[in-house]
């Protein structure tokens, strides 16, 4: 693991098409900015969890949500 230490209006480029930009440091909070290309997930680490946790109670119950979800991310595509 790398650690680094950034100030505001700094980043950090990670390979050529990812950059993390310190946009503020208030108290004991940093407000970050990212950029990724549209293929490369960008999740907060508790929402991942969540996801995760989601999927193992949706396939214990055997419901079929792949509709749903097909419906959901073509509402998604068409509102960016």
């Amino acid at each position: 693991m790398l650690v680094l230490s950034r100030k505001a209006d700094e980043s950090i480029q990670i390979g050529n098409d990812i950059v993390i930009k310190v946009i503020r440091v208030q108290g004991n909070r940093v407000r970050l900015a990212i950029e990724a290309p549209k293929e490369i997930r960008v999740v907060r680490g508790e929402l991942e969890k969540l996801a995760s946790e989601t999927q193992v109670v949706v396939k214990q119950s055997g419901l079929d949500l792949d509709p749903l979800v097909g419906a959901l991310l073509a509402v998604s595509a068409t509102a960016t």
